[in-house]
């Protein structure tokens, strides 16, 4: 095709859920005002994506590679590079790193109270990091230590030096109220055994250096968890792949500030932007996200990227800043899911609902005024139920959608230029959460916006898990995902 569309992809992360008797056995999604994701589904092709395979209760980042096309079974060797390489630590070949949790150990027991010591930790994570950064390790002299703050409770821990193996275990007990564990080798080469050692002397330099340090201190006189211990999980070094513009012919970005997938698309190549305010948590400024990736695809405005290298200079490629692929990330679904907070997820599944409508419009706008045509695809990377608290195996709702068919069915172009792209108002967690009787009354309405107005491609007019299982896509792996969209 001489015009190939320009595709914006948004991943809500733990978007599916499962029947919740409070909402009379509706999902989360069933049951949140969506009408711009109701709109895609109308306006495009709907079904339920296994992001791995059937069957599996996968991490977000293998569910990433699989979507972008590269077989974590084959390509896969830990998180923990992911991470580090999101939080700005640069790994070279040979190096090792690790997604850590600040935690908070009984140092008399051994036990792990708490495998996160506060999630709300943003103004104190990079102090605590600057203090381990460059630790020396006793006993292993010439091995260089690098410590970078990513988000919440986590950090980024990473390890230079000769003769390292990723093939070790963590040091996460995986459950609160269990003993802090000691790193094995997971296969019986000499450099995982040494590299085991060398994570066990790491993991106990760590916690001399955080439990004497004035923030704990301070924590422990207020009667606050401490953060005295740093979870070594998801050992990993740097994989090698063909680059994202390489294997799909597309040149990419994302948003991503959830730092283990903004590393997961550096190591694929894939161009990193900065959107100001967004970040991977409740308070993350959605606004900020839209504008910035649909600057990116569009040319409307010069987006903030990584600086080019000269061959991407010298061939930039069609669209405003030369991508065609624009992905963008967003995390607080998740939360809610994780935190339990059953209220709390339908109403940031509105605030989502709202972003896309900004991005519909945006999208909707550069394409009416000759500056490209574009495709919508919304998914997850799993599903997180709420009243489970962690990932499960339930295939997540997908839709495609070119922007034309969906603002057909929102209305027209007299609906989505009312659009507001005003700042999203993000839900207090702190606050009172949603009634769950209060949130099933808006199911009756009235609707505050128009019911999609014409319906293509399959009968699916609602973006949740039950209607999507009715689309013309059927069930389908993650690695399908992208040959459906090149195709689209």
């Amino acid at each position: 095709m001489s015009n190939p569309a320009r595709v914006l992809y948004l991943l809500v992360d733990g978007i599916g859920d499962v029947s919740i008797p409070a909402f009379g056995d509706r999902t989360p999604l069933e049951v949140a005002h969506t009408p711009h994701l109701d709109a895609l589904a109308a306006g495009g092709l709907n079904g339920l994506l296994d992001p791995v395979e059937p069957g599996l209760a996968c991490g977000s980042d293998t569910a990433h590679m699989s979507i972008f096309g590269y077989d974590p079974r084959i390509h896969y060797r830990g998180r923990g590079a992911f991470e580090s390489m999101g939080a700005g630590i640069a790994m070279a070949p040979g190096d090792i790193a690790f997604k850590c949790n600040f935690a908070t150990l009984d140092t008399a027991s051994g036990i792990v109270t708490s495998r996160r010591a506060d999630r709300h930790f943003e103004h104190l994570g990079p102090t605590l990091c600057a203090a381990l950064d460059g630790l020396a390790v006793p006993g292993y002299p010439g091995y260089r230590v690098t410590v970078r703050y990513a988000t919440e409770h986590r950090c980024g821990v990473a390890v230079s030096g000769p003769g390292l193996s990723d093939a070790v275990g963590d040091t996460d007990p995986l459950k609160d109220n269990l003993p802090l564990r000691k790193s094995e080798p997971t296969d019986d080469s000499p450099e995982a055994a040494f590299t085991a050692g060398l994570v066990n002397a790491l993991s106990d330099a760590i916690c001399g250096v955080l439990e004497t340090h004035p923030i704990n201190d301070q924590r422990r006189a207020s009667g606050e968890a401490v953060a005295n211990v740093v979870l070594l999980r998801g050992c990993g070094s740097r994989i090698r792949v063909p680059c994202f513009r390489d294997k799909h012919h597309m040149r990419g970005c994302l948003v991503a500030p959830t730092k283990i997938i903004a590393g997961l698309g550096l190591s694929f190549d894939i161009d990193s932007l900065e959107a100001p305010g967004a970040t991977g948590s409740y308070n993350s400024n959605l606004s900020s996200k839209a504008t910035t990736i649909c600057a990116a695809l569009t040319g409307a405005e010069e987006p903030q990227p990584p600086v080019l290298t000269a061959e991407q200079c010298a061939n930039p490629g069609p669209g405003g800043g030369g991508y065609q692929f624009g992905f963008v990330h967003v995390k607080a679904v998740d939360d809610t899911g994780h935190d339990r907070m059953v209220g709390f997820k339908v109403r940031f599944l509105e605030a989502v609902d709202k972003m896309v409508g900004q991005m519909l419009r945006r999208l909707w706008e550069a394409e009416a005024a000759g500056r490209g045509r574009y495709v919508v695809v919304v998914s997850g990377d799993h599903s997180t139920p709420v009243l489970f608290g962690d990932h499960s195996n339930e295939p997540v709702p997908f839709v495609i959608c070119n922007v034309r068919h969906a603002v057909e069915a929102l209305g027209g172009p007299a609906h989505i230029t009312k659009v507001p792209l005003a700042p999203i108002h993000m839900p207090d967690v702190k606050g009172t959460p949603p009634k769950p009787e209060d949130l099933c009354k808006q199911l009756f309405g009235p609707w505050r916006d128009p019911w999609p107005t014409c319906v293509r491609g399959d009968p699916v007019r609602c973006y949740d898990e039950v209607s999507a299982a009715r689309g013309g896509l059927g069930r389908f792996p993650g690695s399908q995902v992208l040959m459906l969209v090149k195709q689209f």
